[in-house]
């Protein structure tokens, strides 16, 4: 079951089961999908993104309501913190587990080892291996320092 599918399904049973808090979630994902679905059809593109740009876009969404979180606790407003942690939960129902730091570690070796990467400027096809397979298992924004520190 591809990923349009699962996020589908539990579409249904959200409204099924009258849950209207992973309901309302849920049909952020979606639009969320159709947005990137309507912006490659401008481009010329396929017209519909694959299971690894819905987990992108998972990821970013996650990123996002982090952010938001964030700043409503640092302004005092927990309800709504509270509300976008929520909304976090069910996002990452979708997503695969999360590499440890361990497993970031090793998997950035690997991903040194097989490109042949000698220095900083071989950054670029590291962090592509690792995009290439880790999608949504891992954060590339902290993973980045990582690679450099062992390139440089």
């Amino acid at each position: 079951m591809d990923m349009r599918e699962r996020i589908g399904a539990a579409l249904k049973d959200a409204m099924k089961s009258r849950d209207a808090e992973r309901l309302s979630t849920l049909r952020l994902i979606n639009a969320a999908i159709k947005d990137k679905d309507i912006a490659l059809r401008g481009e010329g593109g396929d017209a519909t993104v694959g299971d690894a740009e819905v987990l992108a876009i998972l990821g970013r969404m996650v990123k996002q309501r982090q952010e938001s979180a964030r700043a409503y606790e640092e302004g005092g407003r927990l309800e709504l913190a509270e509300k976008e942690l929520a909304e976090i939960k069910v996002i990452e129902d979708f997503l695969p587990r999360q590499l440890t730091p361990e497993e970031v570690g090793a998997a950035v070796d690997a991903a040194i080892a097989e490109v042949g990467a000698s220095s900083i400027r071989d950054m670029g096809r590291v962090m592509a291996v690792l995009k290439a397979r880790y999608t949504g298992q891992m954060d590339f924004g902290a993973t980045g320092p990582t690679v450099k520190d062992k390139l440089g």
